[in-house]
């Protein structure tokens, strides 16, 4: 599995795409990111365009759309966004003085992470094997993390703009505090399903698992960065304050409330 063709080119193919963390390196884990998830699912429609089936062609629709939004909303607030790039450029580094080999690890990382996450879709072209209940299940779980994201997006949007100073607390945010993380590992979860009854052997068991524990651990690290910079916004705020006593950080129900103590997690 590990040369076959077809993994070496989806490989390739992300590693291009993402290497454009090279020119500003938060750009490996943003708009590097976002993209090379949407050119893995076009590129596997490509590969295997005479072995396409309705389901396998709807997961790399999920992948497409998920990667553009996210790419592409990033893009914008990076390249458009003056407010936010202006605030972003004093609290993150752009990394123009970081060695090239250190970026080069960074990279290698991060476009491996992005196949691993996928591969449960690679995995279902390559075995191909025919639709059944964990891949109707898991595409429709896929399915609902995607539309949480958008909402939470929209919702956050709306909000900023009555109250740019504001913390959000209605629609969504009134159940977690971090929806649109939440949403992605709903997504990725739902991706991680689909794919569970056709792993072929313990490698591809192992490959897809990393998967879901590396953005798991991504997830949780980019929470605790938005906790600590919203605790350095609104920390003095008495609202915000009963807000994050009584609302969970990530996960609904679940009573976790803060997780910028967990050293573990690089924000």
């Amino acid at each position: 599995m590990i040369l076959d063709i077809n993994v070496i080119i989806i490989l390739a193919v992300t590693a291009i795409v993402s290497a454009i963390g090279f020119k500003k390196y938060v750009w490996f884990f943003s708009i590097g990111y976002g993209f090379s998830v949407a050119a893995i699912g076009a590129t596997l429609m490509i590969l295997f365009k005479e072995n396409l089936s309705l389901f396998n062609v709807i997961a790399c629709i999920v992948l497409i759309l998920y990667g553009l939004r996210l790419g592409g909303f990033l893009a914008w607030r990076e390249f458009k966004n003056k407010t936010y790039s202006k605030k972003m450029g004093n609290e993150i580094k752009d990394g123009s003085k970081m060695n090239y080999g250190i970026k080069s690890m960074i990279w290698i990382c991060c476009f491996i992470l992005y196949f691993l996450m996928c591969s449960p879709v690679v995995f279902r072209f390559m075995n191909g094997s025919k639709a059944d209940s964990f891949l109707l299940v898991g595409i429709a779980i896929a399915i609902i993390g995607f539309l949480i994201e958008v909402i939470a997006d929209a919702q956050k949007n709306n909000q900023k703009k009555e109250n740019p100073n504001r913390f959000c607390d209605k629609g969504l945010y009134k159940i977690v505090r971090c929806p649109n993380y939440f949403g992605e590992l709903v997504l990725w979860f739902g991706i991680y399903l689909s794919g569970v009854t056709i792993y072929n052997g313990a490698l591809q068991w192992v490959i897809a698992t990393l998967g879901l524990i590396g953005i798991i651990y991504v997830m949780f690290s980019g929470t605790k960065r938005i906790e600590t910079r919203q605790d350095k916004n609104y920390g003095e705020d008495e609202e915000y304050k009963e807000y994050i006593k009584r609302t969970p950080i990530l996960l609904p129900l679940i009573p976790i409330y803060s997780v910028k103590k967990h050293k573990l997690l690089v924000a």
